[in-house]
């Protein structure tokens, strides 16, 4: 875009695409958390005596990443809180890079 477009046309464009991100985005990520919730429950099996299965830690380190993202993103959305530490949308990238990662590892 910025090869075609002036640099005032271009942060204008970028801000037209931003209002319906922003929109969206949050309420992909509620679901996408709920329905996490939901899954873990269905598919965490029992502990068996020996412990946690390398599956099932994998699946609770997911779940906590999971799990802070939608905590993060609700309090953003709906309560209008901004993160106090981690601003940037680095750890956020990292940890849903991570979460994808280590859904490769789980079926090892």
């Amino acid at each position: 875009m910025t090869q075609t477009l002036t640099t005032d046309e271009h942060a204008r464009a970028r801000e037209a695409i931003m209002m319906h991100v922003r929109k969206v985005v949050p309420y992909a990520l509620f679901t996408a958390v709920g329905s996490g919730i939901y899954l873990i429950s269905q598919v965490f099996g029992e502990i068996s005596p020996e412990g946690l299965s390398s599956f099932q830690t994998l699946l609770l380190i997911k779940a906590l990443f999971g799990l802070w993202l939608g905590v993060r993103g609700f309090n953003q959305k709906v309560f209008g809180i901004n993160p106090w530490v981690f601003k940037t949308h680095t750890l956020p990238f990292v940890l849903v890079v991570s979460i994808i990662i280590l859904s490769q590892y789980m079926h090892l």
